[in-house]
């Protein structure tokens, strides 16, 4: 799994390879007008639009708490929806951003306005807020503040802070026991699919268009498991790989993270006359280790101890858009003993809001929930330490993110096998150097969901890659959602698109970052 990707092929250029299209029949509404309306008594729309979005629309839909006893408890579900205005009608789309935990609300409007107009026309984009997240009810908070700063050192490099780590997680793991005991057996991806299922009857369509981010690709790919005759088109971006989930995919994290780490050590050393760190890489990631030694003695501001240093550099893991600021931040400590920007940083990046809580709470319900995790802590610290003498940047900060579902009070249901060869044609995107969802997880989805196709940015590392600037991936995008072609290459990859460039420092005139991108991102969350 810490295999990084080959390149595909030889120069990083587009491969428009040929195309496939959806048979003819799958290119109409799958729903007739009269029964669309028969069920849309279920939803009352609301006007609930932003400055960014204003023909955003909110309603709510109740759903059976646990899906096999339908007259039981009810929970309520949050959804959104940028209608459609085309008079070619294509249906539902409904999108998610990732997490477990994430919120799609305002992802519609991201995604409606993203993507080009007369394609979002024909679309209803229908966001929601999974069971458990935001403006759902009930909206978990096992422990709030469990982030507060300062936090023992990640490394258990002592008895003593490995203790403090654990009481952490125990406590937090124990407080979700406490708080949500009845809810906690049905937080989790098949009932998550089940409720997309519940949201396709509401609206009154035999068949769903379905677009996700991060783990958004494993609900859709679970969703597609359990109900393959009611998808109708299939975008997967950033891809979850479902043979780990989700201890081993965790662990594979720890390995890509560390590269895009040390990419970013790179970066600074080819701007030294801006940073003034230097031009070697393995030195000034020397110096970042010094930095987190010096702050797991006297954190920065009373805020920024070495673990929260490592929750600041992270997001930089996930969208190098951050790396000027980062940069920035790191070099004003080092070479001028500056915390503020640092401090600023950590506040921008990283410190987690009541939102983040509710997020976090969801994250682990649903993970801790989905698969087994080892019970005995002697087989986490093998592990950890193992990957931590090859990749020390997160894998301690990543391990006690996790170390909830080792003392999780609900047992583990199966992972899902998302194996399926009942699918129309679905389309795959994946950066080669995607530390949150690494490359491998793209190409085994892509060998699982049989007829599908495989867009890979090569060499990109960002972490979520559609409608954030790379217009290569986007006419890939576009043309399948409006007429179903997908490329047929005939490698591993059906067509190959450039990375965008790296950011340049924010001094420069030539400094941009894509602000799709960046607000792609901030939707996605720094763990999305």
């Amino acid at each position: 799994m810490r295999k990084r990707a080959a390149v595909l092929c030889g120069a990083a250029v587009v491969v428009a390879g040929t195309f496939t299209a959806v048979p003819a029949e799958a290119g109409t509404p799958q729903h007739t007008q009269t029964s669309s309306t028969a069920h849309a008594a279920e939803l009352t729309w609301k006007k609930c639009g932003t400055a960014d979005h204003p023909t955003l629309q909110c309603a709510s839909l109740k759903v059976p708490l646990d899906h096999a006893n339908p007259s039981g408890q009810q929970i309520t579900l949050a959804l959104s929806r940028v209608p459609h205005t085309a008079k070619k009608y294509q249906g539902p789309l409904l999108v998610n951003p990732g997490g477990p935990g994430g919120s799609g609300l305002t992802f519609a409007g991201f995604i409606a306005s993203g993507l080009p107009k007369a394609v979002a026309a024909q679309y209803d984009v229908i966001g929601f807020d999974p069971r458990g997240v935001g403006a759902s009810k009930p909206a978990l908070d096992c422990k709030p503040g469990h982030f507060d700063p300062v936090r023992p050192d990640s490394v258990p490099s002592t008895p003593a802070i490995e203790r403090a780590n654990l009481k952490r997680a125990q406590s937090f793991a124990a407080a979700c026991g406490r708080k949500y005991a009845s809810v906690l057996p049905y937080i989790d991806t098949i009932s998550a699919v089940r409720d997309m299922d519940s949201i396709r009857q509401a609206l009154g369509a035999k068949r769903i268009n379905y677009f996700g981010y991060s783990y958004g690709t494993y609900l859709g790919a679970v969703y597609a498991k359990l109900f393959p005759h009611q998808v109708r088109r299939l975008v997967l971006d950033s891809i979850v790989d479902p043979t780990g989930v989700w201890y081993d995919d965790n662990l594979a994290q720890d390995y890509a993270f560390n590269d895009r780490h040390r990419a970013l050590m790179a970066w600074i050393a080819k701007y030294d006359t801006t940073y003034k760190l230097g031009t070697d890489p393995e030195r000034i990631e020397a110096k970042w280790y010094a930095m987190r030694a010096a702050l797991a003695k006297k954190p920065a501001g009373g805020k920024v101890g070495a673990s929260e240093l490592e929750d600041t550099f992270i997001p930089g893991g996930y969208y190098n858009g951050y790396w000027p600021y980062l940069a920035e931040a790191f070099a004003a400590y080092v070479n001028n003993k500056d915390a503020d920007p640092l401090v600023e940083a950590y506040e921008n990046f990283a410190a987690v809001d009541a939102s983040g809580d509710n997020g976090y709470s969801v994250y682990t319900s649903v993970q801790c929930r989905d698969a087994s995790w080892p019970r005995d802590w002697r087989q986490w610290q093998k592990d950890n330490w193992d990957v931590y003498e090859k990749a020390p940047f997160m894998a301690w900060n990543n391990a006690w993110y996790n170390a909830p579902c080792a003392f999780w009070p609900t047992k583990s249901l199966s992972p899902v096998n998302v194996a399926n060869g009942k699918l129309p044609p679905v389309l795959l995107f994946q950066a080669t150097n995607d530390a949150a969802t690494p490359y491998e997880g793209g190409a085994t989805v892509h060998r699982l969901l049989a007829g599908s196709s495989l867009v890979v940015e090569e060499g990109g590392g960002n972490h979520g890659i559609t409608l954030s600037g790379n217009t290569c991936l986007d006419k890939y995008l576009a043309a399948y959602l409006t007429d179903g072609k997908v490329p047929r290459g005939g490698g591993e990859a059906d067509a190959v698109c450039k990375a965008l460039p790296d950011p340049k420092p924010l001094a420069s005139k030539a400094a941009s970052t894509s602000a799709r991108g960046a607000a792609l991102h901030r939707l996605l969350g720094s763990r999305g």
